[in-house]
């Protein structure tokens, strides 16, 4: 995945969640939950798709694995392109937004 293009939402939000350092399946909606104050809410299916892709697509790895109550918990973290990535799509959206708030902040002062 290069970073000079827009990742999905849902992407952008996994790789954001892992910037403070790995976590695991639920982990990661929580984290999420708590970045957008709620607004964004993962589903178990769109995470371990949109996982399944990041990792096929070298942005992220597995960490460790651990058994929980005698289930599976994979922990997941970003790879230097994983960090690379979100940085780029952080900074190409804060570009897009000033774009329109330089525009409309000015016409909305006189």
């Amino acid at each position: 995945m290069a970073t000079s293009h827009a990742i999905r939402e849902q992407s952008y939000y996994v790789l954001a969640s892992l910037l403070g350092g790995p976590q695991h399946g639920y982990g990661i909606i929580k984290e999420t939950m708590r970045l957008t104050h709620g607004d964004v809410r993962l589903a178990p299916g769109t995470l371990y798709g949109a996982i399944d892709r990041l990792i096929d697509g070298g942005l992220l790895e597995n960490d460790r694995e651990e058994i929980v109550e005698g289930r599976v918990r994979r922990y997941i973290r970003l790879t230097e392109l994983g960090r690379s990535t979100v940085l780029a799509e952080a900074m190409r959206m804060e570009m897009a937004a000033r774009l329109v708030l330089d525009r409309l902040v000015p016409a909305t002062l006189n």
